[in-house]
């Protein structure tokens, strides 16, 4: 009975194997699967009959499939594995006397006719010893150094901001993410301990959208932190202690309609004309999901009634369209030269009718407004007037802004038109202005440059991150104002930030055709020197935790149309590689301004998108959260889409890993220099399993003058130290909730440093959920 169950379910492995490999070979893919499933079938119909030969015929499954696997992925083990594991362990089966004794026959004459183990045991020991020698290797792993020496002895990091204090998202205006404390060091980083830890009290509740994240970076003004929770609190923490002292809720609501439900921070201000001690003399401001900015006394949580309408200022203002849910702001505002300029998000790919994406600047003592610049119609910047109503569905800026006092300039990370997918219909000014850099005039609000890092998208390739600004020394010494640029394709744009014009070299390469008839795509896409941007996927880059899911992916991977990067949106379904998850996303990346270098962390997922015709869209469920994956509605528009990740049957990526890296690039020469796995399956499997695969993630990067970036943003929950130079983790810290956010770090008045890390958990990435504002340090002495 033993070996029948045994020849079955070889049977009915060759049966899959076989079956599923003839359906990839007409799709035009590998043929080993179909060989394979054939000698799945052989090896059966041997047992079935007791034929000593089906351990020899087994023995040459195995060879050949390590040869193949070999050949088409090298001495990866994460890739081996799949390919391998359940043969190998077949294997080692059939090797079992219970199986191997009932092989062969014995003569008329007593002669034993067994089944011998030598060819299937050679066979079985060649592919363990691969599989250890491949556990000893990363062919994917970039080792080098980032230079070490200072580039410059006395960098502009964007203002007059104190050492120890942390004014802005990015620290200063300037987005750098960087730290000139010093106390932390490669040396002494191991030594990190809890100082203190705080609980907000805003967790997620059922009846939230998925997307209900902690993304905050707090600020620290003297001895005081301000943070805001997904919900729109705003919280005032004693920085030596945790101890809260004072707390807002916004009470924004809730709205199933929302994509997002999240605050990642709020922005300081000190009024140079006010009476210090006085009432709202110094004032944050915080953004909520429900379209208003409220200003808040800085000292006492209590509201500035003197700015806008009694301390709120309504955003869906001169909105000639303004559903509920459909616009909100989530990150910070930029305060410069006594203006507050916001932006907004406009919920991708809900409708033709949503809200502007315009820029505002108001007086931010008033909330009078300034100017406002418009992408739909980007010439005319002075206040609207009453009655009118600014460009419906232009282009959108939802992340963080920085700015340049010196030369008047503030640049705006700009997103697509919605519906993302559709580029018909759209105007000059947009075709101009969608997924690109801009800079503008802070006293006007009139573009300076604009620089489009992808021509008429139709991949929701937003410019996500903010603009880190620093200054570059050329090869004749001279210091060039930069602008560093990260993008959802994995660019990095390196600009001359007074003009725009590349310092790092940027060409265009053909881009694939073949969108819809209604549609057209770009001749070329612009892709810069240092870039992060993946190899094209093929066939050999499925991936699965068996040959069978592995096989699965790869027949879906043939079914989609795929021809590289941009390749068009379909109604046949396209896979979109980089995905809009992107490799870079609102984390943006840190720089060193004194080495001018950055650490980034890169993040490979390939999403699909499937275009649906109007007549083939179903109602609206009466219970249906917002989402930007799933079934895009694009209500107005002739298609709807479908979108997500690529994933296989168990629900795990389709391409193979890594999915994220940590990596470090010279700004000045435009080499990658490291670029290592990042992130382990702890969290991610039943088991807790602290392989090291390159897991997902999303967040950012902070530098310290100690020659340490930290970094949280992967799906394990762990805030980690690396060595700048090398990219080598040098401390982990385990946290109780997803850490999807990006540290800071600051000092108190006794010279102590800490670093901070928010882990709340990520909706769009399963985290775990939490309220938790973690503050670490060195042992005092």
């Amino acid at each position: 009975m033993l070996l029948f169950l045994t020849a079955l379910v070889f049977a009915l492995i060759g049966l899959a194997l076989g079956g599923g490999g003839l359906w990839l070979i007409v799709l035009g893919g590998s043929w080993y699967y179909l060989l394979a499933g054939l000698g799945f079938l052989v090896t059966a119909y041997l047992l079935w009959r007791r034929r000593a030969a089906a351990l020899g015929v087994y023995a040459a499954v195995i060879l050949g499939t390590l040869v193949w696997a070999i050949w088409e992925v090298g001495f990866d083990w994460w890739q081996l594995g799949p390919r391998g594991g359940v043969i190998i362990i077949l294997g080692l089966w059939l090797l079992l006397p219970a199986i191997r004794r009932r092989l062969g026959f014995t003569s008329p004459t007593g002669q034993d006719y067994k089944a011998g183990a030598l060819p299937l045991g050679l066979a079985v020991l060649a592919s363990i010893l691969v599989a250890g020698y491949s556990m000893t290797q990363d062919p994917l792993d970039l080792s080098g150094e980032l230079p070490a020496a200072a580039s410059a002895a006395a960098p502009d990091l964007g203002g007059n901001v104190p050492e120890g204090d942390w004014h802005q998202y990015g620290r200063t205006g300037y987005g750098q993410r960087y730290s000139p404390l010093a106390q932390i060091t490669t040396e002494n980083v191991k030594n990190l301990e809890v100082a203190w830890q705080y609980q907000t009290g805003d967790v997620k509740l059922p009846e939230d959208v998925g997307e209900t994240t902690y993304q905050v970076t707090p600020l620290k003004v003297r001895d005081t932190l301000y943070l805001c929770t997904p919900h729109n609190w705003a919280i005032a923490l004693d920085a030596a202690t945790g101890k809260e002292k004072w707390k807002f809720d916004s009470n924004s609501g809730m709205n199933p309609d929302r994509q997002h439900q999240t605050c990642r921070g709020v922005a300081y201000y000190a009024d140079p004309a006010a009476t210090v001690g006085s009432p709202c003399a110094e004032r944050v401001y915080l953004p909520t999901s429900d379209a208003r900015l409220i200003a808040l006394d800085a000292a006492t949580g209590l509201v500035c009634p003197g700015f806008a309408d009694k301390g709120t200022l309504r955003l869906e203002q001169g909105m000639k369209y303004n559903p509920d849910g459909y616009y909100y702001s989530t990150s910070p505002p930029a305060i410069v030269a006594g203006k507050i300029i916001v932006g907004g998000a406009v919920n991708d790919n809900y409708s033709t009718q949503s809200q502007s994406g315009v820029i505002r600047a108001f007086d931010v003592n008033s909330g009078e407004l300034v100017w406002n610049w418009d992408s739909g119609n980007p010439d005319v910047t002075t206040p609207l007037p009453e009655g009118e109503t600014y460009t419906t569905n232009s282009p959108n800026s939802w992340s963080v802004f920085s700015y340049d006092e010196a030369l008047n300039l503030v640049y705006i990370p700009l997103g697509n038109q919605v519906p993302d997918q559709l580029g018909m219909n759209r105007s000059e000014a947009v075709e101009k202005y969608s997924s690109s850099i801009v800079a503008l005039d802070i006293t006007t609000g009139q573009v300076r440059w604009v620089r489009q890092t992808v021509h008429h998208d139709l991949w929701d390739m937003d410019v996500p991150a903010q603009p880190v600004l620093l200054d570059i020394t050329a090869k004749d010494g001279t210091a060039i104002p930069a602008l560093v640029g990260p993008t959802k394709q994995g660019d990095i744009y390196v600009l001359d930030r007074r003009t725009g014009e590349p310092i790092i070299p940027i060409k265009e390469i053909p881009a694939p055709t073949g969108a819809i008839p209604e549609d057209f795509t770009a001749p070329t896409q612009p892709i810069s020197d240092l870039t992060f941007s993946p190899p094209p996927l093929t066939g050999k880059d499925m991936w699965g935790v068996t040959m069978f899911d592995q096989l699965a992916c790869r027949i879906n991977f043939k079914r989609l149309n795929y021809e590289g990067r941009y390749t068009p949106p379909s109604i046949e379904g396209t896979l979109v590689y980089p995905g809009n998850f992107g490799v870079f996303n609102w984390g943006s990346v840190a720089v060193d301004p004194e080495r001018q270098v950055m650490f980034g962390m890169p993040t490979y997922l390939a999403f699909t998108a499937k275009l649906v015709p109007r007549d083939q869209i179903p109602p609206k469920e009466q219970s249906q959260k917002g989402s930007e994956q799933g079934l895009n509605r694009n209500e107005g528009a002739p298609y709807g889409v479908y979108m997500g990740p690529f994933l296989g049957p168990l629900k795990i990526p389709c391409q193979a890993p890594p999915w994220g890296y940590v990596a470090g690039a010279d700004l000045k020469t435009g080499e990658i220099a490291y670029k290592h796995r990042n992130g382990t399956v702890y969290d991610m499997t039943p088991l807790p399993l602290p392989f090291k695969v390159g897991v997902p993630g999303i967040g950012g990067p902070m530098i310290t003058k100690g020659g340490i970036a930290f970094l949280g943003a992967a799906v394990d929950n762990y805030l980690r130290a690396y060595n700048l130079t090398t990219g080598e983790k040098l401390w982990q810290a385990r946290l109780p909730a997803g850490g999807q956010s990006t540290p800071m770090t600051y000092a108190t008045e006794d010279g102590q440093q800490y670093v901070l890390m928010v882990a709340g958990g990520h909706g769009s990435v399963g985290t775990k959920p939490g309220d938790y504002v973690i503050a670490y340090t060195l042992p005092k002495e």
